[in-house]
């Protein structure tokens, strides 16, 4: 009997969500999807916050995934811009979540480390790396898609190990480890 399922993997963003799609058949993996979706055109937040959402879902619906893996937001200088990428995550995550899809978050040095082992690793060079271990044609001019194929593949790789980042089941689960986070009005 074969172990199979498929991993969705997301690189949040309220400019450009970038997505890939990994299948694993016992221990091999095999590329299905990357891509992006381009939310610059659209000036007001929360319809970018719908489009991700919106996005999110139809990825579900067309490709089933068992697991999302998720790039964390990471606290840069700009606390404006962590915020925007927090808000693109939890849509992201509450799509996956209302199809009761398990979630694990990894930060992007952990994901940069799994796939080049190099937690500083560029862009490109998380990107060259993807093109060689999934046998990739040709890789997209933006590197979005890229990074959510790079959370996909990095959840593969950490499959197994008792640390992998925070996970979630369900909004129980949820709610249950971020309890000190929810307003109990």
């Amino acid at each position: 009997m074969t172990n199979e399922k498929i991993i969705l993997g997301i690189d949040p963003g309220t400019s450009i969500m970038g997505f890939g799609i990994i299948k694993v058949v016992d221990k091999k993996m095999t590329f299905i999807q990357m891509n992006e979706l381009v939310l610059k055109k659209y000036n007001d937040p929360y319809t970018k916050l719908k489009l991700i959402f919106d996005r999110t879902l139809e990825l579900i619906e067309t490709y089933h995934p068992d697991e999302i893996a998720i790039e964390a937001p990471f606290y840069g200088k700009n606390v404006q811009s962590m915020l925007k990428l927090g808000r693109a995550q939890g849509v992201a995550m509450a799509a996956g979540l209302s199809r009761q899809i398990p979630i694990t978050e990894y930060l992007p040095k952990k994901i940069k480390m799994a796939i080049t082992g190099n937690g500083n690793a560029s862009k490109e060079q998380v990107a060259k790396m993807l093109q060689s271990v999934l046998a990739l044609k040709s890789l997209p001019k933006n590197l979005d898609s890229t990074d959510g194929l790079a959370a996909a593949v990095c959840h593969f790789y950490n499959e197994g190990r008792v640390e992998v980042g925070k996970s979630y089941s369900g909004w129980e689960a949820f709610v249950k480890q971020n309890s000190g986070k929810i307003d109990k009005q």
